[in-house]
């Protein structure tokens, strides 16, 4: 699925389907049509896939685009190079753009959801104009998310599959206000009360499932039909299923993994930029030539905010952040963000060789609880919120921390993060 965001949803007729260069259709899509008319559905759908936490930018904002982290980003898919061993083009680490396109696609292989975004390098707005002012209004978004929905879907629900739920002889408990809300309503007065419910995912395939209210004590289930979408989507206890119901009445379906596939972006889509090893080619040419470059972008990436917007990475550097400063910073926990603290205990470029004076994931962080296997041990400044409600801590780094930070030259606690070292 390729979806234009540049366009009001009211505005755009059609949606593209993106096969990843194969026009064929599953077997088990019973009705695809080619060219389907385009809903606030569809944007709520990808959405809803990608998580509460992601925002996108829209046409005309200014972002920061950082290669750094794109290398990051490409390398942690499926490249056989790690980022050390990939060229930087003598790229600046942090590049001023103008967003001039988004277009939200679905890999087909796995389902992941990830955006195309356009880019056109602009470093002449970092410059003071002729009255002496820099952006101005120039399509500045602090958060950058007028491509998210302006309104959620109040006809939606998200469920994690349980072990009953991904069971080949099983089928797919919903829980009744959510069934209710979501689904055609039900004949309560037959004996069994059925019907046939055909939901689409962000492929345009069309799945059938019976809806059946039964049991003691009864309750809501999807029988017939299931098994065979568990299996084809490969989904697992622990994975999330999603429906949508539109006001046209149509019902969608997405799902959300709780294991990220390490191919979150398809393979033949990142290989139409340039060759692994040469990924920041086509950036660099752009940055000469004052033309427009593609970036793949993944918002389920464990590293995915390298297109920032201008006013949020500002604001982010114009905060002072020391070492032993307290911190927040939001998480996708059991389908809802949630907040989790730490404190800052060291400050240093990643790759000071490569990319000196970059911001990106220039903060060694200790979390107060470990609340999770994949919080990181190191962010980038745009991504937290240093709490003033939290007493700063005195940190003297343990013999484990110097060793995790060896090679790095961390900057010293008289010296925080400031909005002086932005360089173009």
């Amino acid at each position: 699925m390729e979806i234009d965001l540049n366009h009001a949803v009211t505005e755009v007729e059609k949606i593209v389907f993106c096969t990843n260069g194969d026009s064929s259709f599953s077997s088990f899509s019973s009705n695809p049509s080619p060219s389907p008319l385009f809903t606030s559905i569809y944007l709520e759908l990808w959405h809803a896939c990608a998580g509460p936490l992601t925002s996108l930018p829209k046409k005309g904002n200014v972002v920061v685009y950082f290669p750094q982290g794109h290398l990051e980003q490409v390398t942690s898919s499926s490249s056989p190079f790690s980022p050390i061993e990939m060229a930087t083009f003598d790229l600046q680490p942090q590049i001023l753009c103008e967003v001039v396109n988004v277009q939200l696609l679905a890999n087909k292989e796995n389902d992941e959801v990830y955006a195309q975004l356009t880019l056109l390098p602009k470093p002449e707005l970092a410059e003071p104009n002729s009255d002496g002012k820099g952006l101005g209004d120039v399509g500045v978004d602090e958060e950058g998310g007028v491509g998210s929905p302006t309104q959620s879907t109040p006809h939606m629900f998200c469920k994690t599959l349980t072990a009953s739920d991904t069971s080949t002889h099983g089928g797919f408990s919903v829980p009744r206000r959510a069934a209710e809300d979501c689904f055609p309503p039900l004949d309560y007065k037959e004996q069994r009360p059925s019907q046939e419910l055909v939901a689409k995912d962000l492929h345009g395939v069309e799945w059938r499932f019976r809806h059946i209210y039964r049991g003691q004590p009864r309750r809501h289930l999807l029988t017939t039909g299931w098994s065979i979408f568990v299996s084809q989507k490969n989904l697992v206890s622990g994975d999330a299923v999603l429906f949508l119901r539109g006001e046209d009445g149509e019902l969608r379906l997405g799902i959300r993994r709780a294991v990220r596939p390490r191919n979150i972006l398809p393979d033949s889509a990142i290989g139409k930029q340039s060759s692994y090893a040469n990924v920041l080619s086509l950036v660099s040419i752009a940055v000469s030539t004052k033309s427009t470059f593609n970036v793949l972008y993944s918002p389920r990436a464990r590293y995915a905010q390298f297109v920032v917007p201008h006013q949020k990475y500002m604001k982010s550097i114009m905060t002072p952040v020391y070492i032993g400063t307290r911190f927040k910073m939001r998480f996708e926990m059991d389908d809802s963000p949630e907040r989790c603290t730490g404190v800052v205990t060291g400050i240093g470029d990643l790759d000071p060789y490569r990319w000196p004076n970059s911001k990106w994931r220039c903060l060694t962080v200790r979390w107060d609880e470990d609340i999770a296997s994949n919080h990181k041990k190191r962010v980038s400044p745009w991504e937290i919120d240093p709490s003033v409600s939290l007493q700063p801590l005195s940190i003297q780094p343990p013999p484990r921390l110097k060793k995790l930070r060896s090679g790095l030259h961390p900057t010293p606690p008289n010296n925080p993060i400031n909005g002086t070292d932005f360089f173009l």
